[in-house]
């Protein structure tokens, strides 16, 4: 019973291919295609309302030498934010909830800002490793403190959104198989419990959403340090 509950984070395989590529891109289905007008239906302005929204919201605080950048976070959010809503559909699979994905998109992204703030301002970079009036004797202890923390932003960012999406299925299937095993015992409990779970579902919702806006945004804070 206990190996069930983790089945659905495997990804599932046909004729031994894996089918993690295609639930990746399934998402780009949802956006609308090019056409001879730039708005073609209210699904297609709704759309353009939510991109323009994010890439506000993400462009904010950086400056505009980080503008460069929009396009990619701007896709980046809603890759993420679709894989994420559209995994808590029944019968999915959800590409997040594995840690070699998350790593795959977090580690190239903060090495790529890391690397720009090198090139073009390497002193204010280097700087950050050690605080501006620190003790002599501290120096090195510090140094290799804010080392280890910089090298651990990539793993921080995928396991956040990896813990966070696979704890909110994990609850998902134990209410709702709970739920269901209580349905022919007690009724009422077993009404409660659903509940419960409509509840939980809302706040999964939520949760993909604010876990998708999270990566991106903490992306765009580590590039505002470095340009």
């Amino acid at each position: 019973m206990n190996l069930s509950f983790f089945d659905q984070f495997s990804s599932p395989c046909l004729l031994g291919i894996p089918l993690i590529l295609l639930s990746m891109l399934f998402p780009a289905l949802l956006l609308p295609s090019p056409g001879s007008r730039w708005i073609t239906n209210r699904l297609a302005t709704l759309q353009s309302w939510c991109i323009d929204l994010i890439t506000k919201q993400l462009m904010t605080p950086l400056n505009k030498s980080g503008h460069k950048w929009a396009l990619i976070l701007t896709s980046l959010m809603i890759l993420l934010l679709s894989i994420n809503l559209l995994g808590l559909l029944p019968y999915t699979f959800t590409p997040t909830t594995q840690l070699s994905m998350n790593m795959a998109l977090a580690f190239p992204l903060w090495l790529a800002t890391l690397l720009t703030g090198l090139r073009n301002q390497p002193s204010a970079s280097l700087g950050h490793l050690l605080p501006e009036g620190t003790p002599t004797p501290l120096i090195p202890a510090l140094v290799l403190i804010e080392t280890i923390s910089l090298l651990i932003r990539p793993l921080a960012l995928g396991v956040r959104l990896t813990a966070n999406l696979t704890a909110g299925h994990l609850l998902i299937q134990l209410i709702s198989t709970a739920s269901a095993a209580l349905l022919s015992i007690m009724p009422t409990i077993s009404i409660l419990t659903t509940i419960i779970l409509l509840l939980l579902t809302i706040l999964e919702v939520a949760v993909a959403m604010i876990q998708a806006y999270v990566f991106v945004l903490l992306l765009s804070l580590y590039l505002q340090e470095n340009i």
